[in-house]
């Protein structure tokens, strides 16, 4: 492997500076290769992709039913048979290359409760993959090791990043089949109140959903129907002596809430997973998500170590927090009414925003763009935000009724920071399906005859493509700064630097139809050959404007 390293390094300085002996003598090719930059990988600029895994791509129905889950659900309450093996069938089509998605996250896939429950929804399973029984293995219905294993690898040769969410906060609900916890792992009352740091902390967040006891360092034994269930699994003994490694390691006492992290951190190890999106931050001490976070670095430095021909960049481990009702005016801190914390504190690199999706379209891109481009260069520096329009749980998407399909994806995929595509908002899936209670409304499986079948369906496709590979291709989209170049008609540039890299890119919007006049002076210089990337045209800037033919009202602008 050194050898093979070493020829590689000799090559990659013959390919780009030239032989020694010839370094006054550029060639066409090394001259070209000194010019050319690798576009870096910028977590605050990421495209990522969110899916329900149960109600994305069925490709194997042999595990659509596990544990006797087959008694009738509320509507869309029960599993539907999506599995790890739909989404790298997908990663291989190209699917998610079209949209210029470059990580995908994905709700948890550990086991789950075995039976289910009805709190006045309909009888639900648990399909969503929040409802833990096992945090160490995969739950059938999602797939096998060997699958989890296949997408992270198939997903790392498409250039994307796997995202995986982590629950610390509580288990499963009780059922007849699920016994609740020892007594030292949760608690199951009160429930949360909302009206102060304690009381939406050490509390349930509804009803029969056990609380782990994540304030607590009393050390606690493995709960008695795990080690049952590992002795029939025949890996008692190898989990125990992973965790009495695990502790030795770090000195940590042997509470509940370290057991969870060394489970969590084990799929860093073992299939290099690039993030966690982490559930529930707000109800669990910030103490635990700092010591989950040192947890995480030395896992992903240690799954790095081990396999270095597998690495993908020098970017460290992702943790995105769900602080529920965090937006990005709030900056740093948020506040409990008693008390403010601030979740970036060795602790997130970045958090969802919850505010994107209230955008009062009556103010305009700009007012938005250049707000978000201030907050994230100042108050948010060196941290950031991934945005979103539509949520597995948020009862008040942009447009719940899809009146609005395009301006949410321009609205999006240009906005300031990371951009969280949630699944079928690219193809329009209704988020209105008749029968539902709650949240299940907004977790229909996913439309693909819609995309096979409907023209209409198609052309939306297409503009979430155009949107989504020209911010795959630029950080500046999502990471550069914002300025604006003329108001009428509005165009705005985006530029992006660092050690390695630069760029400007150049975007307008609700632009006339037809012909076009942009004076671009202030970005490119005359004679510069660009390419719109909406419309597909190459473009030569003359007397510091471009002047084309376009049928589409946006514009989106990159030096060839």
């Amino acid at each position: 492997m050194k050898k093979q390293l070493l020829s590689f390094i000799i090559l990659c300085s013959v390919v780009l500076f030239g032989c020694a002996e010839k370094k006054d003598e550029p060639t066409q090719e090394t001259a070209l290769a000194d010019t050319v930059q690798e576009i870096p990988f910028d977590w605050n600029a990421a495209n990522v992709y969110f899916l329900l895994t149960d109600r994305f791509n069925n490709a194997d129905p042999a595990n659509d039913v596990n544990y006797g889950r087959n008694q009738t659900s509320g509507v869309l309450r029960g599993f539907e048979g999506g599995d790890l093996k739909g989404v790298t069938a997908k990663i291989k089509e190209g699917y998610f290359d079209d949209l210029g998605i470059n990580a995908i996250w994905m709700t948890p896939v550990v086991e789950q409760i075995h039976s289910g429950t009805d709190e006045g929804t309909g009888y639900s399973y648990p399909f969503h993959g929040y409802w833990t029984s096992d945090w160490t293995t995969l739950d059938p219905n999602f797939g096998t090791e060997d699958d989890l294993a296949d997408l992270v690898k198939t997903a790392h040769e498409h250039g994307i990043r796997i995202l995986l969410d982590a629950v610390i906060n509580h288990t499963g609900p009780v059922t007849d089949s699920d016994p609740v916890w020892p007594e030292e792992w949760v608690r199951t009352s009160p429930k949360c109140t909302y009206e102060s740091y304690e009381t939406a902390i050490t509390c349930t967040l509804v009803e029969n959903l056990p609380d782990i006891k994540t304030e607590s360092d009393a050390e606690v034994e493995l709960p008695p129907q795990l080690a049952e269930k590992w002795k029939a699994e025949g890996r008692y003994e190898q989990e125990m002596q992973e965790l009495d490694e695990f502790f030795a390691r770090t000195g940590y006492p042997r509470a509940a809430r370290f057991y969870i992290m060394k489970w969590l951190t084990d799929y860093i190890t073992d299939y290099g997973i690039d993030g966690y999106r982490v559930d529930t931050v707000r109800h669990v001490e910030e103490y635990t998500w700092q010591e989950f976070r040192d947890q995480c670095d030395f896992a992903f430095a240690q799954w790095k170590a081990n396999n270095p021909e597998a690495v993908m960049d020098d970017n460290g481990f992702y943790l995105v927090g769900e602080v529920y009702g965090y937006g990005i005016g709030t900056g740093r801190y948020f506040d409990f009414g008693d008390k403010q914390v601030d979740y970036f504190d060795d602790m997130f690199d970045a958090l969802i925003n919850f505010d994107l999706k209230n955008t009062d379209t009556e103010l305009g891109y700009e007012q938005l763009f250049s707000r978000y481009d201030s907050i994230l260069n100042s108050s948010l520096a060196g941290f950031g935000t991934l945005s979103y329009m539509t949520s597995h749980d948020d009862s008040s998407p942009f447009d719940k009724s899809r009146e609005k399909t395009y301006q949410t994806a321009t609205l999006l995929q240009l906005a300031p920071g990371a951009a969280q595509v949630y699944y079928g908002d690219e193809s329009a899936r209704s988020l209105i399906i008749e029968g539902t209670e709650g949240d299940a409304t907004l977790r229909s499986f996913m439309n693909w005859e819609d995309i096979t079948d409907n023209a209409e369906t198609q052309e939306l496709m297409k503009h979430w493509q155009r949107l989504g590979q020209f911010r795959h291709d630029h950080p500046a989209v999502g990471a550069g700064r914002h300025r604006v170049i003329s108001e009428n008609p509005y165009l705005f540039s985006r530029t992006y630097t660092t050690d390695r890299y630069s760029e400007e890119v150049v975007v307008g919007l609700d632009l006339e139809a037809g012909s076009k006049t942009l004076d671009v002076s202030t970005v490119f210089q005359n004679g510069d050959q660009l390419t719109d990337r909406y419309s597909d045209q190459q473009l030569t800037v003359t007397d510091g404007k471009v002047v084309f033919d376009s049928p589409y009202d946006i514009v989106l602008l990159e030096k060839n």
